[in-house]
């Protein structure tokens, strides 16, 4: 993800090593399955066959990455979570790029994935395991955010460098770029009712950071652009997720 190069430029030139936690053991766990997912995936492709997330090793190694339960079960977020934080969001973006990208090139753009037979079968075959990712990102992404915050809170004038200043920016438009995403993702016909419903309860969960993170411009965008989500998602469970998320957005000044 964009906002993870981004993140790093934040905490670049820092003086103090910052402190390891709980979260750096679990953030090297899912770097270690992720790269054994994408040897998984490596292999199955070559044999013809397409991957089984409901058995082992796939369903083993999906969960120690996305791990919804474990993120939130760790204390509040910290300036000097930052470095596992991001470890932790470079091993979810590879694993959810492998899965998305399973058995073809990348994609050039939209318009070129749309047309492409076997990307279209991806997104359709492998829905679940997208909403999860989703879920699990928008999560990890507003507890980066807070970190991110605090760590901006606890630097002296000086401290503050063009550089943070610039990784701060890119960091939270970042972050707009991921929710808009999520939201065009879930307006997506062939997609079930579940993703829209997990995903928006991830916004929902999540709204009282992204008050804070988001550039007022790109919240007044993101404000516009769920209701327009809200008149293509059908479920009534999604529908009140993004009206409640829409509304604490639209309350901030």
């Amino acid at each position: 993800m964009g906002f993870v190069r981004a993140l790093l430029l934040l905490i670049a030139l820092q003086s103090p090593a910052l402190a390891q936690s709980d979260g750096a053991g679990f953030a090297a766990g899912a770097k270690a399955a992720a790269d054994r997912l994408q040897l998984y995936l490596d292999d199955v492709a070559k044999s013809g066959g397409r991957p089984d997330f409901a058995k082992a090793p796939a369903a083993e190694l999906f969960a120690r990455i996305f791990d919804v339960a474990q993120l939130s079960a760790l204390p509040p977020p910290r300036a000097d979570d930052i470095p596992w934080l991001l470890d932790w969001i470079a091993a979810a973006s590879q694993a959810s790029k492998a899965i998305m990208f399973f058995g073809i090139e990348r994609p050039a753009d939209a318009v070129a994935a749309a047309r492409n037979a076997a990307f279209v079968r991806n997104v359709t075959d492998y829905q679940d395991q997208q909403a999860i990712e989703l879920d699990f990102l928008i999560r990890l992404s507003a507890r980066e955010s807070v970190a991110m915050s605090a760590f901006m809170q606890h630097l002296t004038p000086e401290q503050r460098t063009p550089i943070r200043e610039e990784g701060l920016k890119k960091a939270r438009a970042g972050f707009a770029q991921m929710i808009s995403g999520a939201l065009v993702s879930m307006t997506d016909e062939r997609l079930k009712s579940t993703y829209a419903r997990r995903v928006s309860a991830a916004m929902r969960d999540t709204g009282a950071v992204w008050v804070g993170s988001l550039l007022p411009d790109d919240r007044t965008k993101i404000v516009s652009q769920l209701q327009w989500a809200q008149l293509k998602v059908k479920d009534d469970e999604a529908q009140e997720n993004l009206a409640a998320f829409s509304a604490v957005l639209a309350a901030a000044r």
